[in-house]
């Protein structure tokens, strides 16, 4: 593959082939809760997309540039997840300062992005896979869009779903593991296509 398409590739392939929710179920939590409204599910993956684009780009600055120079690889997921809590605490007292309206709008998403695993996760593939900076944040953005995608097709069919029949023992969270199983799978057809 071209050197020059390798963080493109990694790109498309974070949202589709190896999507960060239905290919390593990370993120899992959030997902199944919140998923209930388009609006709400809307909000949540943006944010998440944003958080996890530029703190996996930070993790990767502060591995390369203080973990590995002090040989302190072992306190990487302590050290990643302080960074991810303080960059999301920062974003949350910047909205706070300037747009009151977008911060009570995102309300309880600021804390909730803090305790994703699906961001911590791709902070810890960039470093196993041993990516450079630019391919870096093209898989932190895409990790974060595919996240974005699987839980808006999720809360569509949920939305769906209030008006449609379902036998008694699949409601609530048993239909909706069962759409993110057939989702899962959906996103398995992709498998082949790119890969990371």
């Amino acid at each position: 593959m071209n050197e020059a398409l390798f963080p493109v590739a990694v790109f498309f392939a974070a949202i589709f082939t190896n999507n960060i929710l239905l290919t390593n179920y990370l993120g899992m939590c959030s997902f199944l809760s919140v998923s209930k409204e388009l609006e709400t599910s809307a909000g949540l993956g943006i944010a998440v997309t944003f958080v996890m684009a530029i703190t996996t780009a930070l993790n990767w600055l502060v591995y390369r540039f203080i973990l590995v120079p002090f040989s302190l690889e072992y306190l990487r997921f302590i050290v990643f997840i302080i960074v991810i809590a303080a960059f999301v605490q920062l974003i949350e007292m910047i909205i706070e300062r300037y747009s009151e309206g977008l911060y009570f709008s995102l309300g309880i998403f600021l804390p909730l992005i803090t305790v994703n695993c699906a961001i911590l996760g791709a902070s810890l593939f960039m470093v196993i896979r041993e990516y450079d900076f630019i391919t870096t944040f093209f898989f932190g953005l895409g990790s974060g869009l595919g996240w974005l995608l699987a839980i808006l097709a999720m809360a569509g069919i949920r939305m769906r779903l209030k008006t449609a029949k379902i036998p008694k023992g699949l409601e609530g969270a048993g239909i909706s593991l069962v759409i993110a199983g057939f989702m899962a799978m959906a996103f398995m057809g992709f498998s082949g296509m790119i890969t990371i």
